[in-house]
């Protein structure tokens, strides 16, 4: 795995287990991610506010923005997606030329996926065949396996089957 992919990666997986707070899509933590977004805080879902954040955290870093050209952290935050939802990160990576792929091609590590049902998270690992399960790292869901984020409680890891994606955006090809 490339060395910004690891660290990618790294940061969301250090994010699971974070929870919410006594409400549902409200807490300190997830008031932090949705900080990430063009929208204000507030008890809206945040899956696509914890990429977003994941995102802004992983530009800090100086190697990363040297290998995406971005010459400063400014730059870096005119350039990430900073959209609070799932479908808004597709339109973001076509208006930025990144690549966007379909769900008939093989997960990597890295690639933020988009489901069907309106959610995202991030590829942890290599997907073997595009008929094996993804391994993720999802906000705003849950750790039973349900598949929507209506009943999202946190940051989880997840295994899914590849016929809920929509797409992939793989940011170093």
């Amino acid at each position: 795995m490339n060395e910004n992919i690891m660290k990618l990666v790294t940061i969301a997986k250090n994010e699971f287990g974070t929870r919410e707070g006594n409400a549902n899509n409200t807490g300190a933590r997830i008031v932090e991610y949705q900080g990430a977004t063009w929208l204000a805080p507030g008890a809206w879902p945040w899956c696509a506010a914890f990429t977003a954040w994941v995102m802004r955290e992983w530009l800090e870093d100086e190697p990363v923005r040297a290998a995406l050209n971005l010459s400063s952290f400014s730059l870096a935050e005119k350039w990430r997606c900073r959209d609070a939802s799932a479908f808004g990160w597709e339109k973001w990576a076509k208006q930025k030329n990144i690549l966007l792929l379909p769900e008939t091609e093989q997960a990597k590590a890295g690639d933020f996926v988009v489901f069907d049902f309106s959610h995202i998270g991030l590829i942890l690992e290599d997907q073997p065949t595009v008929k094996t399960k993804i391994k993720t790292v999802e906000g705003n869901t849950n750790g039973k396996g349900d598949r929507d984020s209506n009943t999202g409680d946190g940051v989880w890891i997840k295994e899914r089957v590849p016929s809920l994606v929509k797409s992939y955006i793989r940011i170093f090809p």
